[in-house]
């Protein structure tokens, strides 16, 4: 059914690429990779092997896909791929929760490198999009606060305030995603310029380095239990960090124009890899409902059982023609053009997720619930993604409005 939406020829090709090496290398490696962070003194440290495997895939070809267009003076960074063309390559990725990072399109960097690309001065590139494109560096992007309701963007409340050659920077974040990993060398922390601005024309966002002073990584957050090391999510203190005013990106109060550039397509790749794992997770289902035997039959043989893999796959492919519908509108119309359509992706994907998983859960009973299954996390991943980059409720309403916006037809 994806022939709705034709790859190009090169997209096909890298598509077929992509999927033998997640096969051959990446899917093979997740349980060293696990083994690595549960030996004692090693949670917050580098699996060996995810640098090795970062080095193939780069070697192979197969880096910065993420990325639509070559970085002046880079011209091996970004692959030129369409959102559409990117998208199912986001899929196969989203099928190991560690095989992001292998391509170099894992969140936040993703984001982070296309702000830069798009926004950032020649020094900011030279300093710090270079080294990311590399995969040298890993960065954070700070703009959650504990202290308000950051479903409403407009109350983000950390201060940064000119004070002669420099910007004085004063808040507390939280969900600071990367912000653990020992190889995050920056953050992009949004906050206000102009208190007294009307509200989206209030904000900015500034690149922190990591070594900063003034900058306090407080804690890890969990998610159901789950930490994510060694990237992880943190809770941050910035006070009186001090960095000079080149490090400002675009200009003041041009906050919010940058997060909406950055998080269009950044809604697509996350709803694409959630089809990805919810794929995976319906695949775990069937070979597990052919194998287990109950009551005298396989699995596959009870009737409730054969209607969650029906639904299921009903549900994925819904939200895949969606989600491509989505990238497809993206490239055509521009993020502005496409609004209502990420918002629905947004608003499907994660929930459509969430049941296909819980389903097969169900379906491996005692195996689905504990650290022997990608299951658990895989859950607990597409649960948070029900909140990140806006909550269900911003995107339903939002679209509603748009909705009760539109002229009736003749």
């Amino acid at each position: 059914m994806t022939d709705l939406f034709p790859p190009s020829a090169r997209a096909h090709d890298l598509r077929d690429r992509v999927n033998r090496f997640q096969r051959e290398h990446i899917e093979p490696a997740e349980a060293g990779y696990s083994e690595h962070l549960a030996q004692t003194g090693q949670r917050w440290t580098i699996p060996p092997v995810i640098e090795k495997l970062k080095a193939q895939a780069r070697a192979a070809g197969l880096w910065n896909l993420f990325l639509p267009v070559p970085v002046k003076g880079a011209p091996d960074h970004g692959a030129g791929l369409s959102n559409l063309d990117y998208a199912p390559l986001a899929e196969i990725m989203g099928r190991s929760l560690i095989a992001p990072e292998v391509y170099n399109c894992s969140a936040p960097d993703t984001g982070n490198m296309e702000v830069l690309a798009q926004y950032g001065s020649e020094a900011q590139k030279s300093r710090w999009l270079q080294p990311l494109l590399a995969g040298e560096i890993r960065s954070a992007f700070a703009m959650t606060e504990p202290d308000v309701a950051s479903s409403d963007a407009t109350n983000i409340a950390t201060r940064i305030v000119r004070d002669g050659s420099d910007y004085m920077i004063d808040g507390h974040k939280w969900w600071t995603s990367g912000a653990m990993d020992p190889r995050c060398a920056v953050f992009i922390v949004m906050g206000v310029t102009n208190a007294d601005a009307e509200p989206h024309r209030r904000h900015a966002m500034v690149l922190v380095p990591r070594a900063t002073p003034g900058v306090n990584v407080l804690r890890p957050l969990q998610v159901f239990g789950f930490d994510d090391a060694p990237h992880g999510h943190a809770e941050v203190l910035f006070t009186q960090v001090r960095v000079p005013a080149e490090n400002l990106i675009l200009g003041e109060g041009r906050g919010f124009e940058i997060a909406q550039g950055r998080l269009g397509p950044g809604r697509i790749h996350h709803c694409m890899r959630l089809i990805g794992l919810a794929q995976r997770s319906l695949e775990s289902m069937v070979e597990r409902a052919k194998s287990r035997i109950a009551f005298g039959k396989p699995l596959a043989a009870q009737g409730m059982v054969q209607d969650s893999i029906a639904r299921s796959r009903c549900e994925i492919e819904q939200a895949r023609l969606l989600t491509l519908a989505a990238a497809a509108a993206l490239d055509r119309d521009g993020i502005r053009g496409a609004k209502d359509a990420i918002g629905m992706i947004k608003i499907v994907a994660p929930d459509m997720a969430c049941a296909v998983i819980d389903r097969a859960i169900q379906i491996h009973g005692g195996l689905g619930v504990c650290q022997d299954s990608f299951l658990a996390h895989a859950y607990a991943a597409a649960r948070a993604l029900r909140l990140a980059d806006g909550p269900d409720e911003v995107h339903i309403a939002a679209l509603a409005k748009s909705m009760l916006k539109r002229e009736p037809r003749a």
